[in-house]
């Protein structure tokens, strides 16, 4: 049943537009997903569910009431709001009348198994673009990767403008917050050779075994990867260049590498 709330001070309400704030998300392990397409990959990957805020401007819809009903099977509280309401909540410039709470992942670094066959692991090293950090998880979705790991002072997972850019890959592949030495224990008891991606580097990316289980290290968008990462790399790895563009955006060079090493272990372009 949808509850009807004509109130800013109504305590769910407050608790979506407090969560715009990462130390609200933080101290309440609760994140916002919002859109017709993130709400519904969050409900396909039965993801939990605090509660369902929609603008009564849109209730009507049919892709609305279709998850609307879905929340209502799940049992998770649904509440509509005036379009004025939903738009001082909404994180984006132009909402799409649907908004859910979701409890944050619980998964540590050392939870995460390593799947059989040749895994890839993607390390983000203190990127701190919300959007970088976003598309990069969504590019390891599609490229196949096992999972990715976010060092400290990589942008916040939680972030409306993080979690948009996965585009729900978020829900698909494993995600873990670690430290740089939590990293690197990882990669030593699984006997994961990693590389280093990094403008200066000595060896292009095609130059790289990336068929066998490995890691991949994308460093942060104007200092590059850290030194303990780069001291005990495998190999480090740039993209040459022909132009006379100094650099590619991170998420770009993420892209290339990534599909580079999909490539290696064989994936089809006929798929």
């Amino acid at each position: 049943m949808t509850r009807q709330i004509l109130s800013s001070e109504n305590p769910h309400i407050k608790l979506v537009a407090s969560l715009r704030q990462k130390k609200h998300r933080d101290e309440t392990g609760f994140f916002v997903v919002e859109g017709v397409r993130l709400v519904q990959e969050a409900i396909t990957s039965a993801c939990q569910f605090e509660l369902a805020v929609i603008s009564e401007e849109e209730a009507g819809g049919l892709r609305i009431q279709q998850l609307i009903d879905k929340f209502e099977e799940s049992g998770c509280p649904v509440i509509a709001a005036p379009a004025v309401l939903f738009r001082k909540i909404s994180d984006t410039a132009t909402p799409q009348g649907i908004l859910a709470v979701l409890k944050q992942r619980s998964e540590r670094l050392a939870d995460l198994s390593t799947p059989e066959g040749s895994s890839l692991w993607v390390i983000l090293d203190a990127i701190q673009d919300p959007g970088n950090v976003g598309t990069i998880i969504r590019t390891a979705d599609a490229a196949g990767a096992a999972g990715v790991i976010l060092t400290e002072g990589c942008a916040d997972l939680y972030a409306g403008k993080t979690t948009r850019a996965t585009m729900g890959s978020l829900f698909h592949i494993p995600v873990v917050k670690s430290s740089v030495g939590e990293c690197l224990s990882f990669c030593k008891d699984k006997a994961l050779p990693f590389y280093v991606a990094g403008v200066d580097a000595a060896h292009s990316y095609t130059d790289a075994n990336l068929k066998e289980p490995c890691a991949i290290v994308f460093g942060n968008e104007g200092s590059g990867v850290g030194e303990e990462f780069s001291r005990f790399s495998s190999m480090n790895l740039k993209i040459p260049i022909v132009g006379r563009a100094e650099s590619l955006n991170v998420a770009s060079a993420a892209a290339i590498i990534l599909f580079e090493a999909a490539r290696q272990r064989g994936i089809s372009l006929s798929l």
